[in-house]
């Protein structure tokens, strides 16, 4: 079980609460998601859960966090130190045979434990699966997972979820994988920001993901209905007593003295008037509020952009795709006509990334599109010391800027993380930095490397509207089911002998 009590987290830089008061048991069997929009300090939570120094160099801290056994954590990315251990070295000391099952369910071989391969050179989806089994194979008693999912292949997530729906050990993580969310929360935890980001609200919610939507919205509309009926009542009222204020205020200055009488009556009724307003203005304040959402916005790309029917975007052949040396795939064939939507998809570790860059180079100088990518590592094309108006201003003129720092506040950017480095943002911050990078440049060809896999659950369904809608051609690799199925024209699978079409 893991207790907290009376958890109170602030950010020292931007001087904005994410936590406050915020007490929650964990229980077994508790399978507790983390859900709510990017920046809005989820990640931190888990870190100052687990270790409350990993956040004290950024973040004030208080409150009581209870653990009754021992405590598993993955964080959202892998340690850059480790980039240089072997995988050999990353499970010294673990008990291998008596978790052959576990290795197994990941794919994993037991000689390749013995590996000299370097973390470092493996896929994001190879990284987090070789993690999280050696994080399994401590047997912990609770576990705290940040993005689990990322980067994992279809084949693992369903194991993922499988796994989670059956363990009985306390669970909680953040996910963006919506699919998953829904198949395995059973309490969900909402972290809001509101008011732009001035006042914060964690909710808690005992219930599946779906049903909880649906309790929010009902909870939502009733509390509506409630105000607004409240605030009707009230402008009745106040006219209905303004009717009576002002009659008897005509009366009072038309009042002759020949009638002192009927003067101390008019001054005695006036006072039980006002008696009634200053009533009326106290049941006021006790009103209930509006509901207030955190709303998910992402910017539109313009409607205008369009790629002519059948023009071919791409017609790529490769007889061997390669990394340091070892082959990963043969034979293959891409033709790309727009407007059109593609989707690859594969294991970990197959190649897909290594693909897509190939496709960058080839597209990148063709000066009858305007391509832009979005690799699956940010940093290859943001640079993390630079803050979101340095980078676009290097790219954009005077005023484009003016309309790009318009859509970071559509996009609840605050004026300091507009001003602040690349660096301190979240993945799904920057990932809609480069969002607004595509939008701005007027691209009509999209090469987008797991482009959800930073957003919410809640911002996820607005990415897939906006790209659904997109009129340019998009060439995407995503193990996210919900993108593949609502949004990809075709889909094809990448095997070690090549690019296969799929049906979803």
């Amino acid at each position: 079980m893991l207790e907290l009590k009376d958890i109170n987290i602030r950010m020292k830089r931007a001087d904005r609460q994410l936590a406050e008061d915020f007490s929650f048991t964990l229980e077994r069997g508790d399978k507790a998601v983390i859900i709510g929009e990017e920046g809005n300090g989820k990640s931190t939570l888990l870190k100052f859960l687990y270790d409350r120094r990993l956040v004290e160099p950024y973040c004030e801290c208080s409150g009581t966090v209870i653990a009754r056994g021992r405590l598993a954590y993955l964080p959202q990315m892998m340690d850059d130190a480790l980039n240089e251990t072997t995988i050999a070295n990353y499970f010294e000391g673990t008990d291998r045979y008596s978790h052959l099952d576990l290795l197994f369910r990941f794919g994993i071989a037991l000689e390749d434990l013995s590996s000299s391969q370097t973390l470092g050179t493996l896929s994001g989806g190879e990284k987090v699966k070789i993690q999280l089994c050696r994080l399994l194979m401590d047997d912990p008693d609770i576990l705290l997972l940040d993005e689990p999912t990322n980067d994992l292949d279809i084949d693992t997530l369903e194991w993922l979820e499988a796994f989670l729906s059956s363990t009985r050990l306390p669970v909680l993580f953040i996910s963006h994988d919506e699919t998953l969310i829904e198949n395995t929360a059973n309490v969900i935890i909402h972290m809001e920001q509101l008011i732009r980001k001035t006042k914060c609200r964690i909710t808690v919610t005992r219930a599946g993901y779906r049903e909880y939507l649906t309790r929010r919205r009902q909870e939502f509309a009733h509390q509506d209905q409630v105000a607004r009926k409240q605030r009707d009542d009230y402008d009745a009222q106040m006219r209905r007593w303004r009717q009576i204020h002002d009659r008897v205020e005509h009366e009072q200055r038309t009042l002759t003295r020949q009638d002192p009488h009927g003067g101390r009556l008019l001054k005695k009724k006036m006072h039980s008037v006002l008696a009634t307003g200053k009533r009326l203005e106290r049941e006021r304040e006790q009103f209930l509020d509006f509901s207030e959402e955190e709303d998910a916005i992402i910017t539109r790309f313009d409607s205008d952009i369009l790629i002519p029917s059948g023009k071919v975007i791409l017609d790529y052949s490769l007889d061997r795709l390669s990394v340091a040396g070892r082959d990963l795939s043969k034979d293959l064939r891409l033709l790309v006509a727009g407007p059109a939507i593609v989707g690859i998809t594969g294991k970990n570790g197959a190649g897909k990334s290594t693909l897509l860059r190939l496709l960058w180079e080839n597209l990148r100088q063709r000066r009858d599109i305007s391509a832009a990518y979005m690799p699956q590592d940010y940093a290859e094309v943001l640079d993390y010391t630079q803050t979101p108006v340095e980078h676009l201003a290097a790219h954009y003129t005077k005023d484009e800027i003016t309309r790009a720092r318009t859509f970071m506040g559509n996009m609840r950017f605050t004026h300091g993380e507009m001003t602040g480095p690349i660096g301190q943002l979240s993945g799904g911050q920057r990932a809609k930095l480069l969002f607004l990078d595509m939008v701005l440049k007027r691209a009509d060809v999209l090469l987008l490397d797991e482009p959800t896999r930073n957003f919410s659950p809640l911002s996820a369904p607005v990415v897939r509207r906006a790209l659904r809608s997109f009129g340019g051609a998009i060439i995407s690799i995503s193990h996210d089911r919900k993108y593949l199925a609502e949004v990809c024209d075709v889909i094809y699978e990448l095997k070690p002998d090549g690019l296969y079409r799929i049906a979803w």
